[in-house]
């Protein structure tokens, strides 16, 4: 545990949370929970954490539980990137000196109980040092500074997540000692169906059986699903989510990836949020982001125009102009892997530059909505569905209010996006590493302390990409010269 009575001293729970934290101890007395889940988001929005006996919860609450600092020096095979050795660890702070301790404290808020683990609580904790303070390396926090700089404008973030994703069939888990490499050899699998198979009701029932496993763990989540499709791809999926508040909606978005991969394993299946496989006849798979502001005092949608013509209201243009000036260097957030480049394609559903245009699905950002609409939205199709959530929502958050602010106006709205006149997305994340150096906005907003710590777990796996002998080097190479 961490130290005693170290969440009162700090002051870092509120009344209410106090209050719920007392309610999940007695629903985990009353429910014979035998072990609780303590996890937080990583950098990468990887849920890390520890089992605790369901009798240490109590001195949990009160206390938080101690977890390793290295975890947030890692990047996303696992490497220490970081020199944690050394004095300060990462950027001399004391509290990452030596892979010393820092503490998570539960948030009772997200409290669920597991349908498919027996007898498993699991509860979202917030992540300090020693000293009480926030860790500047937490993600959910960044987050909800973001949401607290709207607030404070008198605005709620509203986010509705539709992502897609492939369900395989677990052929060969790749479980000898000389595959446990770091990271690991990848796992064989087999489709669930074949062809592309784009909203056929007949690959849907052939879903279906390992569908309705996920749906059935899922709503026992009281996750706020929507639908289930089948995507273009074999074996893809999408599902969507009702919209809900920003911290909740990421926080779903957090379970909702970690709940498919378990569930799926535990029944044979291997689930992916990788955005392009490498397997023949994969489509990309996306994660496309519906956002919207709404007065805190009226309870109105901000985005929805008041006078005919518009797309949006001239705040929600604002707000979209903002998105599209930031769109190059808010890629690292909204695809932050190796991988999330090889999506933008033309002609794919999948943006190739920086547009916006009325319920187009070709652009980077889609106005959905109008005139009388309390469902006005943006839609940004950028995003790869590996994505942090907290710095997915939190940079768009960070744009979007700088258009606001500046009161910037966006260019016209594009009917043709795969021929218009624009700048385009990143080709690469060592691209969208670049521009986010040369854009001032995070860095202001961030501070340079996050900056220059992202970039650096960034730079470093592209960093060891480019030291790889590909296949294409290896079929382009080896026979020619």
């Amino acid at each position: 545990m961490g130290r005693s009575g170290f969440v009162e001293q700090f002051g870092l729970l509120s009344a209410a949370q106090i209050e719920a934290a007392a309610e999940v101890v007695k629903r985990v007395e009353k429910e014979n929970i035998e072990v609780v889940r303590l996890s937080f988001a990583d950098q990468h929005g990887v849920l890390r954490g520890k089992t605790l006996m369901a009798d240490k919860l109590p001195g949990a609450m009160r206390n938080g539980c101690t977890m390793t600092s290295s975890l947030l020096a890692k990047d996303t095979s696992h490497r220490t990137v970081f020199p944690v050795w050394e004095k300060g660890g990462v950027f001399g702070m004391e509290g990452m000196t030596g892979a010393c301790d820092f503490i998570m404290v539960p948030d009772p808020s997200t409290f669920r109980v597991l349908p498919w683990a027996n007898k498993t609580g699991w509860m979202l904790c917030d992540i300090y040092f020693s000293d009480g303070q926030p860790i500047p390396f937490s993600t959910r926090q960044i987050l909800r500074s973001a949401l607290k700089r709207l607030e404070e404008k008198g605005w709620d973030y509203i986010a509705g997540l539709e992502v897609e994703f492939h369900i395989f069939k677990l052929e060969d888990a790749k479980l000898r000692p000389q595959q446990a490499g770091q990271p690991a050899d990848p796992p064989e699998v087999s489709l669930l169906a074949h062809g592309f198979q784009y909203l056929t009701e007949n690959r849907m029932d052939e879903l279906d059986p390992a569908l309705e496993i996920l749906r059935k763990n899922l709503d026992g989540l009281d996750l706020p699903l929507r639908s289930i499709e089948v995507e273009f791809g074999p074996s893809q999926c999408e599902i969507t989510f009702d919209p809900r508040t920003g911290l909740e909606a990421a926080d779903n978005m957090i379970l909702f990836r970690a709940a498919v991969k378990q569930i799926c394993r535990r029944h044979g299946y291997h689930a992916t949020f990788m955005c392009r496989p490498a397997l023949p006849n994969v489509f990309s798979s996306g994660w496309h982001l519906h956002q919207s502001l709404i007065n805190r005092d009226t309870g109105e949608n901000v985005f929805m125009p008041r006078n005919e013509g518009g797309l949006l209201s001239v705040k929600g243009q604002q707000f979209a102009a903002g998105l599209l000036e930031h769109a190059r260097a808010a890629c690292v957030f909204s695809n932050p892997t190796i991988n999330g480049y090889k999506r933008f394609k033309p002609y794919s559903l999948a943006p190739d530059r920086v547009v916006w245009g009325r319920d187009n699905k070709g652009a980077m950002i889609r106005a959905v909505g109008g005139i009388g609409d309390p469902g006005t939205r943006v839609e940004n199709r950028v995003g790869e569905p590996a994505a942090n959530p907290y710095l997915f929502m939190a940079s768009q958050i960070l744009c979007g209010l700088d258009g606001m602010e500046r009161e910037l106006e966006p260019p016209l709205p594009t009917e043709t996006p795969y021929h218009a006149e624009a700048v385009r997305l990143p080709g690469s994340l060592a691209e969208a590493l670049a521009a986010f150096r040369e854009d001032s906005l995070f860095r202001e907003q961030l501070g340079g302390t996050f900056s220059e710590y992202y970039l650096t777990l960034k730079e470093a796996e592209v960093a060891r990409f480019m030291s790889e002998i590909t296949d294409w080097e290896q079929r382009e190479y080896f026979e020619l010269f």
